[in-house]
């Protein structure tokens, strides 16, 4: 018996299913497959004969296909690259149908092997849910409920690898058994009785994971996992897959919301880079040059909301008060790694003593049980296209978007339809949280989001008194808290590690989690982070209450209204017949008049938050009419850029170029066409996912100056003439023909992924200096092209050209060609602003690029052979499991992706 099995169909009636108003025009997409738990058989199967479970890699044909499929796309061959997103199972697909309760029944069809969860009370429902889970996602869950408490090695090994998962996402919210309960006891007593139902629904689902838990034991068709790591033996049965609790819950939501969620910090780095730039040009001039690069209300970026509605929101103040820079020199990065003994197995690389700080992972296990991956929690790659009904050729309007949460193996969302008492929904979920659909649609309606980024966290400088580890907090001196998470390991075959152990510390504040030690005026500080979420990691569970409730979300207003209970930093998206809407979620505290947000703060009471409660973490937060949001504009898109006019980003780089516009220009021109259909907004989503930003932003003003004189130089004209045909046919990276695994124009991409980091260099640094360009790069990366091992997401992960100095570039290339900027930088640094210079730097560089082998350009890792250009751009599914699955072609694309038209309404 396996996960997959039940009741036959033959045994149990399908449910009816509720009024679907999307007739037939909604589909979805979720690569590589539904089914993400195996058997010990099925891993040793698919490790002999490269055999899979089944469902587990039936959607990853679908989704790599649109790459050499969206040019001649129709809404009549949508399906050939989606499935069918309606409500219910028809009879003659039903797959399986189990009752693991009498009030609940989970069908699959056969096609995906989605369950379909109806059930006759709310307790059953969400019971279902739970189990229908666990079948799916037993393994992930349970790594991701380690992950969240900081103990991922005792649970699956001490590999470097996993030490660093740990090491990543403990420290943000270190959290201990009180502070769990103390969150769930918040949402039940401040949220009335929507507060008591959410956790009456969180713990039905809970009871259906423990239920399929157990049967799973029991029948020994657990996840194999459970065995390669030692937790049962495969001869007795003999060992336990421990229960989930509601804690368990909440430590996996501040996981994801730590991943996707999030918004700010970083200011102690904006810091140092601003600290630079006034040590080379004074304060005066230095802050001047700074804030052209930091660009926080650039009147040349994207906007999602784009009629000039502005939204004001942590803006640069006049007069700034409080702003706390640390002295030159003295920023020392907390310690996190202490007591380590014991040597790990080989693999990624996990930095004894780190600083406790966010940072990328490599992944789970170092032998192939797990492969490296990535969790960081800069990534956002999702991204939406919705245009009204004015625009479209049915009168209604047409949805194409969906969430990038990384390409892994299983996915970190699960689809699933959720129909009983007060719910009502199918779409994707996080895996452990899934108690209610989080991103998908209802018998009405879709929905979808993307990371926002707005700055939800602020860095403050807490005075030390008496030592290290006191304190001034309003006066009196105070003991930080210290926060330990002691973890050993035994010996393992399975990641190649000997045993050893060592201990995780942070130190706790009224103001947040010690990350710097400095000293400021002369005096010694710790810089503290302070997110408004912390401690609140699962109180956004009453919006989605919310999204699910058909009663509640009745039109784009009432939507608007569930997504603003929701706390943390997403753009939300909305489209039914009639509407399309958008809002920007997000627990934005109040700040003290005065206090500028990009840099750090002194941590005194005239400079907190407005209402700060520190024996809560809660404060004064703006109101829901200061928040982006529009209904009806013409038409909407969102690929992280910034959300309105005036309302002022976390971090650098959301200036004139943004991966944003790749989406905006062709929508735009769309819209201008008029009859827009679901299958040409899929086309312009998909063409701007294959597509070069610096090759069509960029490129232009490059080949420009370049040309500016005749090429006399051989090499040099014919590097000039390959990136200008490439530019031509669209700057894309694709095939030259479908599985030629070679692209079109492979030298003009080859030539550009070498000369884009040393034309960046040699165009900044010989005017900002060594010191100003390393710290400006420290605030953001130079380049994120999708074969890049380096920058936000690492290699194969799919997202790209979101972090770079692409909009820096533009502005001073216009400036050398003399052309119009708004908001320019404060000097231009190409050739010092000589015209000639700048094209001389620029051709040496372009000649230096073009000389580089393929081998150079793309050295070669785990997955690739150097040279091998397109496997370099390609997709990995890093496995969190004993299954890995195929390469694919690179696409910059949401993992998960609805295209929807709804032509009815209740």
């Amino acid at each position: 018996m396996t996960p997959w099995t039940g009741a036959t169909a033959a045994e149990e009636p399908v449910p009816a299913a509720v009024t679907d108003h999307c007739r037939g025009q909604c589909a979805d997409i979720l690569p590589p497959g539904q089914n993400g738990n195996a058997t010990l058989a099925e891993i040793l199967a698919h490790r002999a004969f490269g055999t899979r479970p089944a469902h587990s890699s039936d959607q990853l044909g679908r989704y790599d296909a649109l790459v050499g499929g969206h040019g001649t796309l129709t809404d009549e061959k949508l399906t050939d690259f989606f499935n069918d997103a309606s409500f219910g199972v028809p009879a003659d697909q039903v797959e399986s149908v189990t009752k693991p309760r009498t009030d609940v029944t989970i069908t699959r069809d056969k096609k995906t092997g989605v369950p379909h969860i109806q059930g006759t009370t709310r307790y059953g429902t969400e019971f279902g849910a739970g189990y229908a889970a666990a079948q799916d996602r037993l393994w992930m869950m349970d790594l991701f409920r380690h992950i969240g408490r900081g103990e991922l090695t005792p649970f699956a090994g001490g590999a470097l690898a996993n030490q660093g998962l740990e090491q990543q996402f403990w420290p943000q919210a270190p959290y201990t058994e009180a502070d769990y309960q103390a969150q769930i006891a918040y949402i039940r007593t401040t949220h009335g009785a929507r507060g008591e139902q959410a956790m009456a629904d969180a713990q039905a689902y809970v009871d259906g994971i423990n239920a399929y838990r157990e049967k799973a034991k029991d029948g020994r068709y657990f996840p194999g996992e459970y065995v390669l790591t030692g937790h049962i033996d495969s001869i007795t049965n003999i060992g336990e897959i421990q229960p989930f609790t509601l804690t368990d819950l909440i430590a996996i939501a501040s996981v994801v919301g730590g991943q996707f969620g999030g918004g700010g910090g970083g200011e102690v780095q904006a810091a140092l880079s601003l600290l630079a730039a006034q040590q080379k040009y004074g304060v005066v001039e230095g802050t001047r040059v700074w804030e052209s690069f930091r660009q926080r209300n650039d009147p040349e970026a994207v906007l999602t909301i784009h009629d000039g509605t502005s939204f004001p929101y942590a803006e640069k103040p006049a007069h700034a008060r409080g702003t706390a820079l640390p002295d030159p020199g003295s920023v020392k990065p907390e310690q996190l790694v202490y007591d380590r003994t014991g040597s790990a197995g080989t693999g990624a690389t996990s930095p004894v003593d780190a600083p406790a700080r966010l940072r990328p992972a490599q992944g789970m296990y170092d032998d192939g049980v797990i492969a490296p991956g990535s969790l960081d929690p800069r990534k956002g790659m999702s991204n939406a296209l919705l245009v009204s009904g004015a625009h479209t050729a049915s009168g209604n309007p047409v949805a194409v978007f969906g969430p990038q949460t990384g390409y892994f193996a299983p996915q970190l969302l699960m689809l699933q339809e959720l129909q009983g008492p007060g719910i009502s929904a199918r779409g994707v979920s996080f895996a452990g949280v899934g108690m209610y659909v989080q991103m998908g649609r209802g018998q009405d309606f879709a929905w979808s989001a993307t990371s926002a980024g707005q700055d939800i966290t602020d860095t403050y400088a807490v005075e030390l008194c008496q030592d290290d580890t006191h304190y001034l907090y309003r006066g009196v001196c105070t003991p930080m808290e210290k926060l330990e998470k002691r973890n050993a390991w035994k010996p393992s075959v399975a990641d190649s590690t000997a045993a050893g152990s060592y201990r995780m510390q942070v130190w706790r504040t009224k103001y947040g989690i010690v990350t710097h030690r400095a000293t400021v005026g002369g005096k010694p500080v710790a810089y503290t982070s302070l997110r408004t979420t912390y401690r609140h990691e699962a109180d956004s569970i009453i919006g989605f209450q919310m999204l699910n409730d058909p009663s509640y979300v009745k039109d784009a207003t009432t939507f608007q209204q569930a997504v603003h209970h929701i706390d943390y930093a997403f753009n939300w998206f909305y489209a039914d017949a009639k509407e399309a809407a958008y809002y920007n979620s997000g627990k934005n505290p109040v700040r003290a008049a005065g206090v500028d947000p990009a840099l750090p703060v002194a941590a005194r009471q005239a400079y907190e938050w407005q209402g700060f409660d520190p024996a809560h973490n809660t404060a004064a937060y703006t109101p829901f009419a200061q928040h982006p949001r529009s209904v009806g504009q013409d038409y909407y898109i969102s690929w992280n850029n910034r959300q309105a006019k005036d309302y002022n980003t976390a971090a650098f780089g959301f200036g004139a170029v943004h991966r944003g516009d790749l989406l905006d220009q062709r929508v735009k021109r769309l819209v201008e066409a008029g009859g827009v259909t679901r299958a040409s907004l899929t086309r312009a989503m998909a063409e701007a996912g294959v597509t070069d930003l610096r090759g069509e932003q960029l490129l232009p003003e490059l080949l420009a100056i370049l040309r500016s004189r005749p090429v006399g130089d051989p090499q040099a004209a014919a590097a000039i003439q390959q990136l200008d045909a490439w530019r031509a046919a669209g700057a894309q990276r694709r095939e030259s023909a479908p599985g030629a695994h070679r692209y079109g124009h492979a030298d003009a991409v080859r030539i550009m992924d070498a000369w884009w980091p040393l034309l960046i260099e040699a165009e900044f640094r010989p005017g900002l200096g060594d010191e100003l360009y390393a710290a400006l790069k420290g605030s953001l990366s130079v380049d994120e092209s999708p074969g890049a091992a380096h920058g936000a997401t690492g290699a194969h992960s799919g997202s790209a050209f979101q972090y770079g100095w692409w909009g820096f570039a533009d502005k001073d290339l216009r400036q050398v060609l003399g052309r119009p900027v708004r908001g320019p930088l404060a000097r231009t640094y190409c050739g010092g602003g000589d015209p000639g210079a700048c094209r001389d730097a620029l051709l040496t560089t372009l000649k230096q690029a073009a000389a580089k082998p393929a081998t150079e350009v793309y050295p070669g890792d785990d997955t690739c052979a150097a040279g091998d250009q397109w496997c370099a751009d390609a997709l990995v599914h890093r496995p969190l499991g004993g299954i890995t699955h195929a390469t694919v072609n690179w696409q910059n694309r949401p993992t998960y992706q609805q295209v929807v038209e709804f032509p009815a309404h209740r």
